[in-house]
């Protein structure tokens, strides 16, 4: 059968959830078990999860470039085969995924998105704590401190803990602790402000510090 009388699935983007293999959902779970070829976001992504499809190609993005990504999800698509890209979380955080769709747009490639569960919720889970509460807080942030990329200046940490009580949730932050409270404190943020940090969240070695700034 030729390519043009193949039939194509349209690339599904998944989200594997924030690493726990019950976390991600029925949906990714169902198109993991049909795919015939997964590129998976490297060690972010929990590898049992790649054990829902035995039978597909299995390819690591971490040592691909964007246009390897979507050279081999174009090259599957005109085959007629299953291709899920599998991003950690949910997708539309921190997934990168709009360059992806740009490309895809530009080849006229159909593409479906999948929802997970971000690590956001898997932390607030592990803490037992919500980020909104009455007379507390109705706002919650979702950002990242600056580190070695940066970040617009009106989303800069002085920009955010000017905010009242808003929640702060900072993502791929963890290594650079010491600079990101020394900052929330130059803001402003009192030295007892409620702080915790959530390592892997939901995976089997998670690790919690709780405390304050």
């Amino acid at each position: 059968m030729s390519d043009s009388e193949c039939r194509h699935y349209p690339i599904l983007f998944a989200g594997a959830g924030p690493g726990a293999r019950d976390l991600i959902t029925i949906r990714a779970q169902n198109a993991l078990r049909q795919a015939d070829l997964i590129i998976y976001a490297g060690s972010l992504v929990n590898e049992e999860l790649l054990q829902e499809a035995p039978h597909a190609e299995l390819r690591n993005s971490a040592h691909m470039t964007l246009q390897e990504v979507i050279q081999s999800l174009a090259e599957a698509y005109y085959k007629g085969r299953r291709a899920v890209r599998l991003h950690t979380g949910d997708p539309a955080i921190y997934g990168t995924v709009a360059e992806q769709f740009r490309e895809l747009d530009r080849l006229q490639i159909p593409y479906e998105v999948i929802p997970g569960v971000s690590s956001v919720f898997a932390a607030a889970a592990a803490l037992k704590t919500e980020f909104t509460m009455n007379d507390v807080t109705q706002t919650a942030i979702l950002t990242r401190f600056a580190g070695r990329t940066p970040v617009p200046e009106a989303e800069n940490v002085p920009a955010l803990a000017s905010l009242g009580n808003a929640t702060l949730c900072f993502f791929l932050s963890a290594g650079s602790l010491d600079s990101l409270c020394r900052e929330l404190l130059q803001s402003g943020k009192s030295p007892e402000t409620p702080a915790a940090v959530v390592w892997k969240a939901s995976w089997p070695d998670q690790k919690i510090v709780r405390g304050t700034l």
